[in-house]
């Protein structure tokens, strides 16, 4: 996805494009088709609901479980992008295992009986590092990216075609029995082409007509693009689509990304997205006659090793998904998604008919009546105030809406889902520590100058250099100073100034730190500014430049840099401002600690350790540890380190920066209104992301090798192990609900409170229970001026020593009617363990 950039008209079509319209029609062995309203597959119109899962942001192990889980929520696809520069790292050379085994993951979801949608892109921005394409190919000759120029376009359609044709010999294409059932080509690109003109027109249709002509038998997409040519059908990106409609009428209208929240970085808080508002975003584009939504991320998983982009993305990339990045189910959120999806495939055969009749019930109140030609009816009953309920008529009957509301009635009588109304338990999760470590330590040397040096005149930039194969490049010069500066005996040093594309660096003198400065994710060009403390004779300055991942969306982000580009000054000499910028440097890429690969066991045997040091800057830190019992995800918490990256196994979780507080706005939430990824934000203060997921098919059961790598100097001994479980569940029902016999499981018209604590977790106790009018939120409830006296006594009963249980909601259960003549909710809270 592409976070900051909007999408907007391309306008009139160009007759290039038009022409394209004419040549590209329909493979005649197509075995999916579609037409205005949704896609046909063996002959059926099918609304779709979609998942992404991107399958190198979690571990091949995890894939049968996310793909279950997104079956169990009601998914009918999974979506993924498919990540080149994982597949590719050098020219020629393919890799396809481990986290990268792209063929596994799609036949796991075969497996599952899922459809996949494969968005080959293959630039896919996604927040991944340089936007998925590989370094190597910043430096083919002659390239542009994404317009009209011919290495850019060879490369991409060399990959393009690698992809298919592995699709393919598997037969894993729906035309050939497989569960492949869309394909995308490039991947937001219309807000580009409008800003770039012709030669961004001409790549876009090329891209087209290359897709197209690899005869996959399914459909192809491209999101954001309005001028997609026929037969390639384009999609809307948002946080809500129901104001977006295909550039041709016979074309369905899909959903490609319904983003579930947004994503974390650095130095920000962290975002959520109400699942009521979320809920009725989707129906909001289903009752406009939308046929396809993808969960923008429906498991939005973790950046291991170094792919995270941005710059400054953080190393998680939850996204407040109904799965979070550990693969637990997030509730309310997936709970109420699933009942959604149950209510929209009730009404499937009725909306897949014909186009809905719209119909004003109130000032901000409106019906979609959808009818089969068998004279099936389905209705959504819509509030768009967000302030205020409505009572709207409808079909002879009254129906309350919540504010900001859907109701969808499938039989256009009974209402059976809001959106408002979440009916499922709220789940609270907690991160217990298991225990530290016993640590030992390396200093990295600050300024070595060895064989693997380079010495220029000038300034490098520092992706040439690295080729993005480390974040890290030494820049050391030689200062002379004379005996007659006065500084030297009136103690006013001088002023050193660094100037930076980015994204932080450290500044050594003689040895010793002297200052550090960072960018962040809107501003990654930095300046530093600092005094340093020179002596008589030879000094040495050495700056250590880090990158924060590369850039991931933009116009031509492939001639974007990183690095000290200077100018470097000292200012306070007797001679005034001396400029350092073009004498010689010499760069050192990476670290000696990376070179000696100190985060694996043959590596970290190569060194002396010493007794670890704390608040040391530049240190590796090794330890030792078992496998911790259970089944539960497990995480570090590195809430006492700085800035640095870190190794299980030799395997990178990526990148760990709890020193980089989060600032912005954070406060009280509601789903209420038009959402953006700045309303709903947590961890202003504190850090951006503490703790970072560790795979436990990564840890064999005795002797694992945990290695750190710390930047700023924090303090090891506060790294612990934690299990992320369910701590507690929470229901909170009105007694209404019953009587409107809505989204709640029923027996007998009565409504029952689920509750379920998840695998190898029972309920304990029972922390708080109300029938009555109980106040609060899940994990702050508190009783009411009316409490019913048996509201522990039925939850004790039937939940204590259960994974699962089962409450009736009923006067006669909670021992009679607390207080007659007022509406009655039902709050409770129980403790998993």
């Amino acid at each position: 996805m592409v976070p900051r950039l909007a999408s907007r008209a391309a306008g009139v079509l160009p007759a290039l494009l038009l022409l394209a319209a004419v040549v590209l029609s329909p493979p005649a062995n197509a075995a999916i088709s579609y037409d205005h309203k949704a896609l046909i597959i063996n002959g059926q119109r099918r609304i779709l609901i979609s998942g992404s899962i991107h399958y190198p942001r979690s571990v091949p192990e995890m894939w049968p479980d996310l793909i279950q889980k997104a079956k169990d929520g009601g998914l009918d696809v999974i979506q993924t992008y498919v990540f080149w520069n994982g597949h590719e790292p050098s020219p020629g050379e393919y890799y396809f295992e481990g986290r990268y085994d792209l063929v596994r993951f799609v036949k796991l979801v075969q497996q599952a009986g899922l459809y996949v949608h494969l968005r080959i892109g293959p630039y896919v921005c996604a927040e991944w590092n340089f936007g998925g394409f590989p370094v190597w190919l910043k430096y083919v000759p002659g390239i542009v990216f994404r317009t009209d120029n011919e290495p850019f376009k060879a490369a991409m359609q060399t990959f393009t075609e690698k992809i298919v044709s592995m699709m393919k010999s598997e037969g894993l294409f729906e035309s050939q029995g497989g569960p492949i059932i869309l394909s995308q080509i490039e991947n937001e690109f219309g807000p580009l082409e409008y800003d770039q003109g012709e030669p961004a027109k001409a790549y876009a249709a090329w891209a087209a007509t290359m897709a197209v002509g690899m005869e996959t038998g399914v459909p192809w997409v491209m999101c954001k693009q309005d001028d997609a040519p026929d037969p390639v059908i384009n999609t809307c990106n948002g946080f809500y689509c129901d104001s977006f409609s295909p550039n041709q009428p016979h074309k369905p209208t899909m959903w490609t990304e319904a983003w579930t929240a947004w994503f974390a970085a650095f130095g920000g808080p962290v975002p959520h997205r109400p699942v009521e508002d979320l809920a009725f975003a989707v129906a909001k584009f289903i009752q406009k006659g939308g046929s396809f939504v993808n969960y923008y991320m429906y498991h939005g998983g973790t950046n291991f090793g170094r792919t995270a982009g941005g710059p400054f993305i953080a190393t998680s990339y939850d996204y407040d998904a109904p799965i979070d990045e550990y693969g637990l189910l997030r509730q309310p959120k997936w709970g109420h998604l699933k009942d959604l999806h149950r209510a929209i495939k009730l009404c499937e055969k009725t909306l897949i008919s014909g186009d809905p009749v719209v119909t004003s019930l109130g000032k901000s109140q409106e019906s979609h009546v959808f009818r089969s030609n068998s004279g099936e009816c389905a209705a959504f009953l819509a509030n768009y105030n967000s302030r205020l309920n409505a009572r709207v008529a409808f079909n002879g009957a009254h129906y309350d809406l919540p504010p900001w509301s859907i109701s969808i009635l499938p039989d256009c009588k009974t209402a059976i889902f809001n959106t408002a109304t979440v009916g499922v338990q709220t789940s609270q999760v907690k991160m217990d520590s298991i225990g530290g470590f016993t640590w030992v330590s390396y200093n990295e040397e600050s300024h070595s100058i060895d064989e693997e040096t380079f010495t220029t005149d000038g300034l490098m930039e520092q992706i040439n250099m690295t080729r993005d194969s480390t974040d890290y490049l030494w820049y050391t010069t030689v200062v002379d100073i004379g005996q007659e500066e006065l500084f030297l005996q009136n103690g006013k040093y001088p002023v050193l100034t660094v100037m930076s594309a980015g994204h932080s660096l450290h500044v050594f003198i003689n040895g010793q730190l002297t200052g550090t400065v960072y960018g962040s994710l809107d501003h990654p060009k930095l300046t530093y500014t600092g005094i340093v403390k020179l002596r008589a004779g030879s000094n040495t300055i050495s700056i250590l430049s880090v990158s924060v991942g590369l850039p991931n969306v933009g116009e031509h982000f492939e001639t974007w840099n990183a690095g000290v580009l200077g100018p470097v000054t000292l200012k306070g000499l007797n001679d005034g401002r001396r400029d350092l910028t073009w004498q010689k440097w010499s760069n050192q890429i990476g670290l000696r600690g990376e070179s000696l690969n100190l985060h694996t066991i043959s590596g970290s045997s190569s060194v002396e350790w010493q007794e670890a040091t704390q608040k040391q800057p530049l240190s590796w830190y090794k330890a030792f540890f078992n496998a911790p019992d259970g089944s539960e995800p497990l995480a570090l918490d590195m809430s006492s380190m700085g800035k640095g990256q870190v190794w299980i196994n030799g395997q990178s979780i990526g990148r760990y920066w709890p020193g980089y507080k989060a600032y912005g706005t954070c406060g009280a939430c509601n789903y209420h209104g038009r959402y953006n990824e700045k309303k709903c934000q947590t961890n202003c203060g504190e850090s951006s992301q503490r703790w970072y997921h560790v795979p436990r098919s990564w840890l064999n059961p005795t002797g694992n090798l945990l290695v750190v790598f710390e930047e700023w100097g924090g303090d090891p001994t506060g790294i612990t192990m934690v299990k992320r479980s369910v701590g507690s569940v929470c229901a909170d029902i009105y007694e209404s609900q019953a009587a409107t016999k809505n989204w709640q499981i029923k027996d007998n018209g009565k409504s029952k409170v689920r509750l379920f604590c998840g695998p190898e977790k029972n309920i304990t106790s029972i922390k708080f229970a109300s029938f009555g009018t109980p106040q609060g939120i899940c994990g702050s409830f508190s009783e009411g001026s009316c409490h019913a006296h048996k509201s522990y006594d039925a939850f004790r009963k039937k939940c204590i020593g259960q994974q699962r249980c089962l409450v009736t909601v009923s006067l006669a259960v909670f021992g009679g009617d607390p207080c007659p003549e007022t509406t009655k909710r039902v709050a409770v809270e129980a403790i998993c363990g």
